[in-house]
């Protein structure tokens, strides 16, 4: 196959991916009559199930039990994926909760700060220089936090809880460096029976188990999927692209959260939103340009007359 093809069946892979996590707060919406701790658990659960049947399905079982061997062998391998189990936890959970109590617009913010988060902890951690550009991508995304906190009179706790934990464990992941679909299967073993403890004591001791319809019951064990199945088209996706094209088509998420907020839900949008994602919006576009020939070129000129002290 060319390598125009392979890139065309790459974009497909990753929009469809994230049009999937665009449209996902509408599945947790069927079910913001339970708790979210509840969902969150079910979730855990039944995307490890899911998991491990399709590794068995496409014959990498074997390279499930290799990391699940490597991780007792190596405990800095065992912290940093009990550490990656616990973040992609707390982002679930936030996300879950963020949604079934109206919440939807803040969780579209925090997606829209992630880049730039990546970009913080990749300077902080990884010690890679910013250019020009992408300080001043970085000193906007700042400003419209500060604005919301400021005009819209609270700290938009929601989606810096949801930017810091997947940065952070996307960190965690690269320097680990495993599998994404092996990654999340066995992120979840880790904390699958932390999940089921605590279903067994929710269900043990309330009457919440004889609410729950057979509709609803459906929607839990589908959340499984519903969270494995945009990870491995995603990871379809980015092999056959470039890193550009894959910061272009990651905005499509949190652009149909924020619309699904404000026109099926009808969440509030007011100027603090405006100003903020505004800056946020902007601060996107230059990022996504920093790394071209005409803003590098640009760079230069600023450089360099700087020296020359102009």
């Amino acid at each position: 196959m060319s390598q125009a093809n392979e890139e065309k069946i790459g974009i497909w892979y990753t929009a469809f991916s994230y049009l999937l996590w665009g449209i996902l707060p509408l599945y947790w919406k069927l079910l913001e009559s339970r708790p979210a701790m509840e969902i969150l658990a079910h979730r855990i659960i039944w995307s490890f199930f899911f998991m491990v049947v399709l590794l068995i399905v496409t014959r990498q079982i074997a390279s499930w039990r290799k990391q699940v061997s490597m991780m007792m062998k190596k405990p800095k391998l065992a912290g940093g994926i009990i550490a990656a189990a616990i973040l992609i936890s707390v982002n679930w959970f936030v996300y879950i909760w963020a949604v079934t109590h109206g919440h939807v617009v803040e969780t579209s913010l925090g997606y829209y700060i992630n880049p730039l988060v990546s970009v913080v902890l990749g300077v902080v951690v990884l010690k890679e220089r910013l250019n020009l550009w992408q300080w001043i991508s970085f000193i906007l995304a700042s400003i419209g936090v500060c604005v919301m906190t400021f005009q819209y009179g609270t700290f938009p706790w929601i989606a810096l809880t949801l930017a810091f934990s997947f940065g952070i464990y996307g960190l965690v992941k690269k320097l680990a460096s495993v599998d994404s679909a092996i990654g999340l299967t066995v992120e979840t073993m880790v904390v699958t029976p932390i999940s089921f403890i605590y279903l067994f004591i929710l269900y043990d001791h309330s009457s919440l188990l004889s609410t729950l319809t057979i509709w609803q019951l459906l929607l839990l064990i589908g959340a499984g999927p519903a969270t494995a199945v945009p990870l491995l088209y995603f990871a379809k996706g980015a092999r056959r692209i470039s890193l550009t094209m894959l910061g272009f088509l990651q905005y499509i998420a949190p652009t149909l959260t924020l619309l699904s907020g404000i026109f099926l839900f009808h969440e509030a949008f007011t100027k603090a939103h405006v100003y903020t994602f505004s800056c946020i919006w902007v601060a996107l576009v230059i990022f996504s340009f920093s790394k071209t020939k005409w803003m590098q070129g640009w760079h230069d000129k600023i450089i360099n007359r700087n020296s020359f002290g102009i």
